[in-house]
């Protein structure tokens, strides 16, 4: 950490400062005449000094600095015959580590007019197992597994006044059984807007320990940027949030996750920021050191993972894409994994019991597994 001005002046005799009290006490008139020559030299220097130590830090700081623990693996996922990837942000292991689930937009940028299942489940060594959901989507977004398999999905899009193809569809979030029967929908067919029954491009869902249902409804825009509350039977318990960049509110909530002590992790994509919850919705944290958080996953073990797919010079100062590794109980990043693609945006992320990596991209259209040693 650069040194306080304070610091400074201490280093050579202006002052003395007690750490407990905060004080700060200046020495007699003698002793001050030489310390004020020995700091205007400083004065000289420091910008210096703190513009080299800035660059030290950050070559030497886990946020920037690319680890190469890891090789990527691009073809490890076996897609069925015919069949390739598209844009893909919904991305999950199951809870018991047995299975992966993949949530694409039917091998484009969306679904419409596509008869392509877009939900496909994979087991631990990439080989397809199956597949469900064709003509029921319109732009995949968010996936989630619960611990009793069950899959969550949203759907990030509806109706725009054009395409009649879309109609009827959109702004939802479904839950189905890990053998593809619908079991609960939320929200209202094609129908955004702000009531407590409706959604507005919800771009997220996870399912805590006792069966409630959190949505991060909003993708920037117009659309909303809000977290909701269900119980497990799909009644509304509680809202919290609107658009803005204070605590507790959300430009763009595109990820959920909750560790072991149940606090919830929003990544607030638009706001270059993580938001801490509890279940209650009051705010107790926000960690700006994962650059815009597109996807976010914490393991048994409460590491978190978090990908970064769009930080540039212009929105997001110093970061570049990729996925960031920390513990939740302090937030510190230990690893960074660049994205080797330039035109990719990596969304989905989670983490196998043996510490490799997932990651699926929006932008560039592609899962990969980076594979330790």
């Amino acid at each position: 950490m650069c040194p306080s001005y304070q610091e400074i002046a201490c280093q050579h005799s202006l002052c003395a400062i007690d750490n407990n009290a905060g004080s700060f006490n200046y020495l007699d008139a003698d002793e001050m005449t030489q310390s004020f020559t020995v700091l205007h030299r400083w004065a000289q220097t420091l910008a210096l000094l703190l513009l080299s130590g800035a660059l030290v830090a950050q070559v030497n700081d886990a946020r920037f600095t690319p680890s190469d623990a890891y090789s990527i693996n691009q073809n490890f996922f076996k897609m069925p015959s015919g069949r390739t990837i598209g844009s893909t942000a919904g991305f999950a292991i199951s809870p018991d580590g047995s299975s992966i689930w993949v949530f694409d937009r039917c091998g484009a940028n969306n679904c419409v007019g596509s008869d392509l299942d877009p939900v496909m489940q994979f087991d631990m060594d990439g080989n397809h197992l199956i597949s469900f959901g064709a003509n029921m989507f319109i732009r995949p977004h968010g996936l989630h597994v619960d611990r009793q398999g069950n899959v969550w999905l949203t759907d990030g899009e509806g109706p725009d006044g054009r395409d009649p193809r879309r109609d009827g569809k959109g702004h939802q979030v479904f839950k189905f059984s890990s053998s593809g029967e619908l079991l609960l929908k939320l929200g209202k067919p094609g129908i955004a807007g702000t009531g407590l029954n409706v959604f507005n491009q919800p771009s997220a869902v996870y399912v805590a320990p006792n069966g409630d249902i959190f949505v991060g409804d909003g993708h920037g825009g117009q659309s909303n940027a809000r977290i909701m509350k269900f119980d497990a039977q799909g009644n509304f318990i509680k809202t919290w949030g609107e658009r803005g960049n204070g605590p507790g509110e959300f430009a763009v909530p595109h990820a959920l996750a909750m560790d072991s002590l149940g606090r919830l992790f929003v990544g607030d994509r638009g706001n270059n920021r993580i938001q801490i919850f509890n279940v209650e919705g009051n705010f107790i944290a926000e960690w700006p050191q994962f650059g815009r958080p597109s996807g976010v996953y914490i393991d048994d073990n409460d590491v978190l993972y978090v990908t970064d797919s769009s930080s540039t010079p212009s929105n997001n100062p110093g970061y570049a894409e990729g996925i960031r590794i920390a513990s939740v109980h302090d937030g510190k990043v230990i690893t960074f994994i660049d994205d080797p693609d330039a035109d990719g945006t990596q969304e989905g992320v989670f983490a196998d019991a043996d510490g490799n990596v997932y990651g699926s991209l929006t932008g560039g259209m592609a899962l990969r597994k980076y594979e330790l040693p």
